[in-house]
């Protein structure tokens, strides 16, 4: 992080800025700025924390550009590293995007006009876009995020810290997780796991640790017998998301209904694991678990079935009939089918995160499912 070290393989980082020109050309597109940290990341190798203000610049013809703040970088996959100022005496500016926009207008500048330029609208300020003149403006997002579904080696090598990260945190989760502890204690138990287990300080730190309910942030509030616990556990590693889920019965003493909402769960993951490949629509998918789940004697279920993962926690593909999206191959995503019912105290949620291959999917979170180890 903050430019130490690149994060992600930067041959790789090429690769993925000649699929953007690629895209360009499509367009007609003479440049393509990027100010969103986790692209920042995908083209150039490199991203730095809330406190910053980078910017990346590709341009057609073959250049890129990287603004980063105070010292260059010693390696990027980038042909010109510029810095701007975003200390004075230690002191954090506070106009921070305006200062590494300048930087890149005085680049620009001398490379003459451009008339098509892409950018992301959600988060390119007037900071940025002012410098580009008359030149006609398109939002280039949409692109960025399709590409981003199909992992690249070095973003699965990432991904796949992070999913261990979890599995770490589970066992520990298992050691601790009794009737009298608090959700905060957990919480505070299980980020140690996964910063022991990723070596350095997470960038995401997961997403429910609230016990007894379908979830939500630690409280400080003790664990019940009778309780089941969802962790939804989505430490982040340089950036990349995992998002597995476990379920821990409290006291180790689930009841029939916990186990059989829990047994016809895993089959749920398993239809999924039966029919998900490249080419399968995910509504598909989602229609096969819905009608499963719908089967059983105790909980019921209206949400999502799982969705991509990687810079976000929730990306393409999406398992979801709100969208139309159709697996391909060097996909990872997320699949989490649930059942809820007071009588469950007051649910469960297991998630595994998986590959999409040529032959199928390739479960990246083998450790175990059980409510009581």
């Amino acid at each position: 992080m903050n430019g130490a070290e690149p994060l992600l393989d930067l041959a790789s980082c090429r690769r993925r800025q000649d699929r953007l020109r690629r895209h360009m050309a499509d367009r007609s597109l003479d440049a393509v700025v990027v100010v969103a940290p986790e692209h920042v990341q995908y083209l150039t190798g490199h991203r730095w924390d809330a406190r910053f203000s980078p910017l990346a610049a590709v341009l057609a013809s073959g250049d890129v550009l990287l603004v980063c703040p105070d010292r260059p970088v010693d390696q990027a996959a980038a042909d010109e590293v510029r810095t701007y100022a975003a200390k004075w005496r230690s002191t954090l500016r506070n106009d921070q995007r305006a200062a590494s926009a300048a930087v890149f207008g005085d680049w620009l500048a001398a490379r003459g006009t451009a008339r098509r330029v892409g950018v992301e609208f959600s988060s390119c300020p007037p900071h940025v876009t002012r410098w580009f003149g008359d030149a006609a403006v398109e939002d280039i997002e949409p692109e960025l995020l399709r590409q981003r579904r199909r992992k690249d080696p070095d973003e699965l090598a990432v991904l796949q810290r992070a999913i261990d990260a979890t599995g770490a945190m589970v066992a520990r989760a298992r050691e601790v997780v009794a009737p009298g502890v608090s959700e905060l204690t957990v919480f505070s138990e299980l980020q140690a796991a996964a910063v022991a287990s990723c070596g350095e300080m997470l960038t995401g730190t997961g997403n429910d640790y609230a016990s007894g309910v379908r979830g939500g942030p630690p409280r400080n509030r003790e664990c019940v017998a009778g309780d089941l616990y969802i962790l939804d556990l989505g430490p982040a590693y340089r950036g990349y998301f995992a998002d597995t889920s476990r379920v821990i019965a409290v006291d180790r003493r689930p009841t029939d209904e916990q186990q059989a909402a829990w047994a016809h769960s895993c089959e749920a993951l398993a239809i999924v694991e039966r029919i998900a490949k490249p080419g399968v629509r995910c509504r598909d998918i989602y229609e096969e678990v819905r009608h499963w789940l719908a089967t059983a004697n105790v909980g019921s279920w209206s949400s999502h079935l799982g969705h991509g993962i990687g810079l976000a926690v929730h990306e393409g593909p999406h398992l979801n009939p709100s969208w139309d999206d159709v697996l391909e191959e060097g996909e990872v995503i997320a699949v989490e089918p649930a059942l809820y019912d007071p009588l469950l105290r007051s649910g469960l949620r297991i998630e595994n995160d998986y590959l999409v291959t040529a032959a199928g999917l390739v479960n990246l979170s083998p450790f175990p499912l059980g409510l009581a180890d």
